[in-house]
């Protein structure tokens, strides 16, 4: 059996990033994570034996000095992000440039890092945790879904560009899910909030992030290795039109 090729996954200290990073730890890869939280990222290294490097992902002179120190990757997880609520009216030039920049432009510079060497080992996994507001729109959060489209759409290309590379690229869109951001929405929204984020999907739930690692962990693996191109829901069922 090969052994499990190195995996980086970027905003791996909370959330869907902390659940990718240990479901590939537990699995054998070696991971290294970068998150800007420092406490939560040394925290979760000590857990899990993960490398961190605390760092801002739209940092360009970061991301090239961590490809330098612990690169080549042979799983790239572009799990970063931000959201914020606000109606499309209300939002300005710096909002749009902002949640680009850490939601789409971070997806571009980290796998035009990685490409190169997975390109000249003739085998690679990209997974870009992109969102079902990227595919449906989001109503207070039409610059969120525009840069989550833009990473459906980013991933699919890369797909077509790199199979002949063995290189596979997907993307997972997970809908409502239980992090810390939500959780900080309920807490000051009340549980109504929660019921309707649930009442969005299918299943009648909001989803966990250990659910969203393990299609990761899935779309990273060797055994799937006939899946490229694909936008995967991990959303209790709302792309059905729930």
């Amino acid at each position: 059996m090969e052994p499990a090729p190195p995996a980086l996954v970027t905003g791996g200290a909370s959330g869907i990033g902390a659940a990718i990073t240990r479901a590939f730890r537990a699995a054998g890869h070696a991971v290294t994570f970068c998150d800007r939280d420092g406490a939560a990222g040394a925290a979760l290294a000590r857990e899990t034996g993960a490398a961190f490097i605390e760092m801002d992902a739209t940092d360009d002179a970061a991301i090239a000095a961590l490809f330098a120190s612990q690169g080549p990757f042979g799983v790239l997880v572009n799990n970063v992000g931000a959201d914020q609520h606000a109606f499309f009216t209300e939002t300005t030039r710096e909002d749009w440039r902002h949640l680009l920049g850490v939601n789409l432009e971070t997806v571009f510079a980290f796998t035009k890092a990685a490409l190169p060497a997975m390109q000249a080992a003739r085998y690679g996994r990209v997974v870009n945790i992109a969102s079902e507001a990227g595919r449906m729109g989001s109503k207070g959060g039409a610059v969120y879904a525009a840069a989550k489209a833009g990473v459906i759409g980013f991933t699919r290309s890369i797909a077509r560009e790199n199979a002949r590379y063995g290189i596979t690229a997907n993307a997972i869109l997970p809908g409502p899910i239980r992090t810390p951001m939500v959780a900080r929405g309920i807490a000051q929204y009340g549980e109504k909030l929660e019921r309707d984020m649930a009442g969005f999907t299918l299943m009648k739930r909001i989803g966990e992030p250990e659910e969203v690692a393990a299609a990761a962990l899935f779309l990273g693996s060797r055994a799937a290795s006939f899946i490229t191109g694909e936008a995967l829901g991990v959303s209790g069922g709302m792309g059905c039109g729930a």
